[in-house]
């Protein structure tokens, strides 16, 4: 996809149906703002001059290959939400916990004397059953473009890869950690995952079939390749 330069920096500028702008930076410095469809370039280029600072400071981070810190889930660190970063605010509260996505703030409502591991549970909660919510319609979407159905399917935390087929129970996993990537590249492991129901193996036929189906999967798998899922491990869908 052809680059626009924007306040000096080269952007992927996307428009589509959205109420507000995003702006993603990826490992390896990639720029992406998504816009609404009729944004003005005056208001683009506003939006992006301002968070210059912020992603000089990323590119950087990605440049020095500067290994991801550990959340200690405190307000103020900064988590990933469907390709968007958001900042983690707790939000002290007596009720059940919950998580409640506003503007650019992710907020944990938890009890003020909850420990690290307690937060990082109830996330991981949210996580997955956004997750779970998302995948019933991807699969609808894209089950009648392949020409394949699967079986059964599920979400589970893995290490080295973003998803996986049991051709012959035709299930497939994804990766948890998928609901912190853009949903094309979620997408992409979901077309992925369902063409090895047509090819076991990653060869010419099945890439070809890839090409039939989702002709800009090349994109969304470089994406997904920035990200490493184990240390030392360049992951992939399988």
């Amino acid at each position: 996809m052809p680059l626009t330069r924007i306040a000096g920096l080269e952007v992927d500028l996307i428009r589509k149906k959205i109420r507000s702008l995003r702006l993603t930076v990826y490992a390896g410095g990639r720029i992406r703002v998504a816009v609404p469809q009729h944004a003005s370039e005056a208001a683009i280029e506003q939006f992006v001059q301002a968070r210059r600072a912020w992603i000089q400071q990323h590119q950087q981070r990605f440049a020095a290959h500067t290994p991801r810190p550990t959340l200690q889930y405190v307000s103020g660190e900064q988590v990933e939400y469907l390709g968007q970063p958001y900042e983690l605010v707790i939000v002290p509260s007596s009720i059940r916990p919950t998580v409640v996505v506003q503007d650019t703030q992710l907020q944990l409502h938890m009890p003020a004397a909850s420990t690290a591991a307690q937060r990082e549970a109830v996330l991981t909660h949210w996580y997955r059953l956004q997750l779970k919510q998302m995948l019933p319609d991807l699969l609808l979407k894209w089950q009648p473009v392949v020409g394949r159905q699967a079986a059964s399917w599920g979400v589970k935390q893995m290490r080295t890869r973003w998803g996986t087929c049991n051709i012959g129970a035709r299930r497939i996993w994804l990766n948890l950690e998928l609901i912190k990537r853009p949903q094309e590249c979620l997408e992409y492991v979901v077309v992925h995952e369902l063409v090895h129901l047509h090819e076991r193996l990653h060869n010419a036929r099945f890439w070809g079939l890839m090409d039939l189906f989702m002709p800009n999967w090349r994109q969304y798998k470089a994406d997904l390749n920035q990200v490493r899922l184990a240390p030392g491990t360049p992951p992939d869908a399988d």
